[in-house]
């Protein structure tokens, strides 16, 4: 089982998307930004990347800036920014069993699926 999570408005997302597609996978698509992950769902998702919470985040979105910008904010602080406002989460995010990547690049998810 593959799953995404996908922007569809991002170059990055779309193109991981279509490699994924171009393999032959058919992978389950979560559209994040409509249906974020709960911190659970993203603490998981951080210990599968076998990354802080600090590596995921976008730091450039006008979220982060307006809100957490010029603060000192805990691993538990910087997921919970990330459940309220999805924007924050770096994408795309692959996930085949236990393991996920970055797509970033694309081809990142190539060690992963095959």
């Amino acid at each position: 089982m593959v799953t995404i999570y996908h922007n569809p408005r991002c170059s990055k997302s779309r193109q991981t998307l279509e490699l994924l597609q171009s393999k032959g996978i058919d992978p389950e698509v979560v559209l994040y930004l409509e249906n974020p992950p709960d911190s659970s769902t993203l603490t998981e998702l951080l210990k599968k990347l076998g990354m802080g919470a600090q590596q995921l985040l976008r730091r450039s979105e006008p979220q982060f800036k307006d809100n957490f910008r010029d603060r000192e904010l805990t691993e538990m602080q910087l997921v919970e920014a990330m459940t309220r406002y999805p924007k924050l989460i770096e994408r795309p995010i692959v996930v085949v069993d236990d393991r996920a990547v970055l797509g970033r690049p694309p081809e990142n998810v190539l060690e992963i699926i095959e």
